[in-house]
């Protein structure tokens, strides 16, 4: 007799379709950008060069740069050759955009489930649908950034913990350490995961209110630390060095890799003390923070963001111990790190603020349902059409802020720089490979498929025999000292025609 298959639990069947439609959003938007996209970013060329130094100076790139990405990059591109006998620049492209594509759509599973477990099922279908919406996160999905891929195994590992930390299944934890060992390998920030862990065990080693015993309670704790220490030990051998630069530099006594005097201009003493600069660094690394949070959430979402927030932790009391712990220090832990960035070199880009993004996310439609729920409010007084008219409100607010960000979404990739393209087209039609070419920017040359060093101002090499310029209205042209001829010109944005590119020949 053969046995009937139970049929699959409603709430598993509705999360499927929830990743199912968010997976096919994605993927649709990811695609689109890809096609569209007129350049990559000036880091992208970074990384697709170092992946293609790995098979002849692997423990270089190692011992550089964290080489994860790369990595991946690499395997891609080796897949894509098995189809195609001819190997371009474009092949590279594509192929390093793919794998940043793939990431971000394996990383909404364990985004979404983290959303379940802090805000319930209906609020994290919006929430990463409103993350996938957003502009810059959907335009770091189809460059060739390591944001996404890092993301992946931050949030993999993170989800991990927080189911480890409330079913109290000690042997997750060593899964969360394998994801912090492997992300660290793409950006060491990915060591956090640890951080949280051990916290969260300490604290319940001492104040042991959770499903877990204290043997099980250290257990957690070793296989933490055992299963990071195995995947970062054979890496930090090749690299020489446990610390990562930029945490070595932030440490350090004295500010020496970047010497700044009291009003944080560059200085020839390299003694100056971090606490010399640091409380003026501290305010303007918070002020840069929150703009790039706002440009990145478009404005509309963060407001919905404060909003859904304060009415969670300050009007809700259905904050669980795992909720009302993990997202604030989560949150709390990457600012601290933005800001400290910001400190250090007076950065913060808004793929800095990924992470961030993706936690902030999660706290948007409440803020979009505590909004609704106000409007109604106020527009009837029977109960029955308050919850009809919240509902539509909610949908109506929903809209407002897919509306803003459609703009910039569907916009290709860098748009204003056509100019780019065209010139390092015409390089390669009319160039050999043996020429030498001077530009202000490494992609030219890079989608050129040509040689070529950056050159802003000084001597040129006796080598070169092409050299881009960059010039506005009313400027006059490359003055070298020597013979040249105008072989080429066009606007770097064709739309605004205020600058253009000019490619001399010295002769």
């Amino acid at each position: 007799m053969t046995a009937k298959l139970e049929p699959k639990p409603e709430k598993y069947r509705s999360d499927s379709i929830n990743l199912l439609i968010l997976v096919c959003v994605a993927a649709i938007i990811g695609v689109y950008l890809i096609v569209t996209a007129v350049l990559i970013s000036q880091d992208s060329v970074f990384y697709i060069e170092r992946s293609q130094q790995i098979d002849s100076e692997p423990v270089k790139i190692i011992r550089q740069h964290p080489p994860g990405y790369p990595f991946m990059i690499f395997l891609a591109h080796k897949f894509t050759v098995l189809f195609t006998k001819n190997s371009s620049v474009y092949t590279w492209i594509y192929s390093a955009q793919s794998v940043t594509l793939l990431c971000r759509l394996l990383v909404l599973i364990p985004i979404y489930f983290i959303g379940k477990l802090l805000v319930g099922r209906r609020n994290s279908f919006w929430a990463v649908l409103i993350l996938l919406l957003l502009p810059h996160s959907a335009d770091f999905g189809s460059d060739v950034l390591r944001e996404w891929p890092h993301l992946l195994f931050l949030m993999t590992g993170f989800l991990f913990l927080l189911r480890a930390a409330k079913d109290g299944k000690w042997w997750m934890f060593g899964i969360v350490g394998l994801c912090a060992g492997l992300g660290h390998m793409i950006r060491p920030e990915c060591a956090q995961l640890i951080v949280y862990g051990v916290l969260w065990l300490l604290i319940r080693l001492v104040f042991p209110r959770c499903n877990m015993s204290r043997p099980r309670l250290i257990y957690s704790l070793l296989i933490l630390l055992i299963s990071f220490t195995v995947m970062i030990v054979p890496y930090t051998k090749i690299r020489q060095r446990v610390l990562p630069v930029q945490l070595k530099t932030l440490i350090s006594t004295n500010q020496t890799t970047m010497p700044l005097n009291i009003n944080g201009y560059n200085s020839n003493n390299n003694d100056v003390y971090l606490s010399s600069f640091i409380p003026g660094r501290i305010a303007g690394g918070i002020a840069e923070l929150a703009k790039e949070l706002t440009e990145g959430m478009m404005y509309f979402f963060l407001l919905m963001f404060l909003v859904g927030a304060y009415w969670r932790f300050r009007k809700s009391s259905k904050l669980t111990n795992i909720e009302s712990f993990f997202w604030p220090i989560f949150v709390l832990s990457n600012a601290i790190m933005l800001v400290l960035l910001y400190c250090n070199y007076e950065y913060i880009s808004t793929r800095h603020c990924l992470p961030l993004i993706s936690f902030l996310c999660f706290y948007v439609p409440t803020g979009l349902q505590v909004t609704a729920n106000w409007f109604a409010g106020r527009s009837s007084e029977l109960s029955q059409e308050i919850n009809k008219n919240s509902k539509i409100w909610f949908f109506v607010l929903l809209l407002i802020g897919v509306t803003i960000c459609i703009p910039k979404l569907v916009s290709p990739m860098r748009i204003e720089k056509k100019g780019y393209r065209y010139v390092s087209q015409w390089l390669r039609a009319n160039t050999s490979q043996e020429d030498i070419i001077a530009v202000p920017d490494k992609r030219i040359f890079f989608y050129a498929e040509r040689e070529g060093f950056l050159h802003e101002s000084g001597k040129l090499s006796p080598e070169t025999k092409y050299i881009v310029r960059i010039l506005g209205n009313g400027e006059e042209g490359a003055d070298i000292g020597g013979t040249i001829r105008e072989e080429f010109s066009v606007w770097v944005d064709e739309r605004q025609k205020k600058r253009r590119f000019v490619i001399y020949k010295i002769m």
